[in-house]
This record gives structure tokens, C-alpha cells and sequence, in this order.
């Protein structure tokens, strides 16, 4: 009877400090989507900033972004759109209690961000040996660029890698944590009624999914 009664007033996955698990799954909710909202403002300075500079040097930046690879850039999306759909179909898994297709949705979402990166270094390599890399190296030859123009082709790259980095850094950390969720799921930590770290870190991917969708166009497209 005491057994019976403590399961039943701690189920699992439950935090000593929330009422029941729809308190603690609201809660965590909530406090993702006031990260995320953060995050987004965060991201937003860095776009505002590259409107403004894009307005100030059209031309240049213009000729900086015909130096992207358009075919790598929509590979990369296209991507992270299927790694998108394989974290929500380990969110449904999780949602009717399926462990091991939890397990095999979220190693896929795993592969799928790892080649995201991968490609992201084939890219970042491209630019160092054209030495477009910003700083004392830097040389606008490849661009056709010189003096004041090579200079105003730095802030590009430099808004550049400051952008797609930032967005390739939450997704190397998202990987482990998606790791760490397999892992859990794996030892039948989560049920029908305790899911919420699933859905927590699904929404944090689809947030990074969401980021590089916005950066594609702006980088790769509009010219």
C-alpha cells in the first residue's frame, strides 16, 4: 500500500518541486520559449546589422555573397528541413510511448546535424584558401575587389561567420543533448505521461532549424 501510494504521488520523471507532471511539462515549456524568445533578439541585432551594412555597400556585398555556394548552401537546408521532420516524428514516439523509434528519430536528427556541419567546414575551408577569412589576411582577389571595397567585403564575411557560426554553435551543442535524450529514452525513462524533455529539446531544434531559414536567402540568395 505505501509503495502504491508513493508511485502514485511521485510518478516518474516528476521534480520534487512541481505539483504534477502537466506543472512541470507547462513549466519547462515556458521557460524554452522565453529562451528562444532571447535567442531570437539575440539573432535579430546580428540581421538588423547586416540590413544596414547590405544598404550602406550593396555592391560589394552583392559580389561577396556570388562567392557562397548556392548548391552547398540549399543542400545544408534541405538538410536540416529533414532533420526538422525526423526530431518531430521522435516528439510522436515519445508522445505514444514508442522507445525505440524515440531512439531512432533522434540519432537520425543526430546524423543529419552532423552533416549540416560537415558541410559547413567544407565551406569555411573554401573561404580560407581564397583568404576570406577577415583580419590581416584577408584579400578581396577573388572577389575582384580592392581598397576601400575589399575592406567594406570584410564586414560581409564578417557578418558572415559571425552569423552561420553562432547558428553552427547551438547546433553543436544541441547534438549532445539530443544524444543525452537517446540515451534516456533508451533505458525507458520516458512514457506517455513523461515526455517533456523530448518536446523541450525539439523545440530548441526546430528553433535552430528556423534560424537557418531566415540566414539561406540572406546570405546565398539576395544579391
Amino acid at each position: 500500500m505505501t509503495s502504491a501510494a508513493t508511485t502514485h504521488e511521485h510518478p516518474q520523471g516528476l521534480a520534487h518541486h512541481f505539483r504534477d507532471l502537466a506543472h512541470q511539462k507547462d513549466t519547462t515549456g515556458f521557460g524554452m520559449w522565453v529562451f528562444i524568445a532571447q535567442e531570437v533578439m539575440f539573432f535579430g541585432g546580428l540581421f538588423l546589422a547586416y540590413a544596414i551594412y547590405r544598404s550602406s555597400y550593396p555592391d560589394v556585398f552583392a559580389a561577396a555573397s556570388h562567392h557562397l555556394s548556392v548548391p552547398l548552401g540549399a543542400f545544408n537546408t534541405a538538410v536540416l528541413i529533414c532533420s526538422s521532420l525526423t526530431m518531430a516524428l521522435a516528439v510522436h514516439a515519445a508522445a505514444v510511448g514508442n522507445r525505440r523509434k524515440i531512439v531512432a528519430f533522434l540519432l537520425l536528427t543526430v546524423v543529419l546535424g552532423s552533416v549540416f556541419l560537415g558541410v559547413k567546414v567544407v565551406e569555411y575551408k573554401e573561404k580560407y584558401d581564397h583568404h576570406l577569412i577577415p583580419g590581416a589576411k584577408f584579400s578581396g582577389d577573388s572577389l575582384h575587389l580592392e581598397g576601400d571595397r575589399a575592406r567594406q567585403a570584410q564586414i560581409y564575411y564578417s557578418l558572415y561567420f559571425a552569423m552561420t557560426g553562432l547558428h553552427a554553435l547551438h547546433m553543436i551543442i544541441g547534438i549532445p543533448i539530443i544524444l543525452w535524450i537517446a540515451a534516456r529514452a533508451q533505458r525507458g525513462e520516458f512514457t506517455t505521461e513523461y515526455n517533456g524533455p523530448v518536446e523541450i529539446t525539439g523545440l530548441y531544434w526546430h528553433f535552430v532549424d528556423i534560424i537557418w531559414i531566415f540566414l539561406f536567402p540572406l546570405l546565398y540568395l539576395i544579391a
